[in-house]
């Protein structure tokens, strides 16, 4: 099980990143157009800048639903591949079966 303060900080950087992705993503269109002048294009990258660090998507961790695990993740599952087993031996996912040859 992962720290309780890790995975409050990683919810923290989630709902962070929620908040200003449109905000974060129409100025960097703005930055990345070279039509507009360099003035404007700069004064949208300090505006970016001031926006919290946090507030960016690549800094969220994906960390498991379960046990807050940070490594060995499936992303479309969101659950870590210890947690995945144990649940297939419990019998609580549909379809799968503990591998024996």
């Amino acid at each position: 099980m992962a720290k309780i303060s890790a995975i409050n900080k990683n919810n923290k950087r989630i709902k962070l990143s929620e908040k200003y992705y449109k905000k974060r993503e129409s100025l960097k269109k703005i930055i990345m157009n070279k039509n507009i002048s360099f003035e404007e294009r700069f004064k949208a990258q300090q505006k970016l800048s001031k926006l919290p660090r946090n507030s960016a998507k690549i800094r969220v961790r994906n960390r498991c639903q379960i046990t807050g695990r940070p490594h060995g993740v499936y992303r479309k599952l969101k659950i870590s591949r210890i947690a995945l087993r144990q649940l297939g031996l419990e019998g609580k996912i549909p379809g799968m079966v503990k591998s024996s040859w």
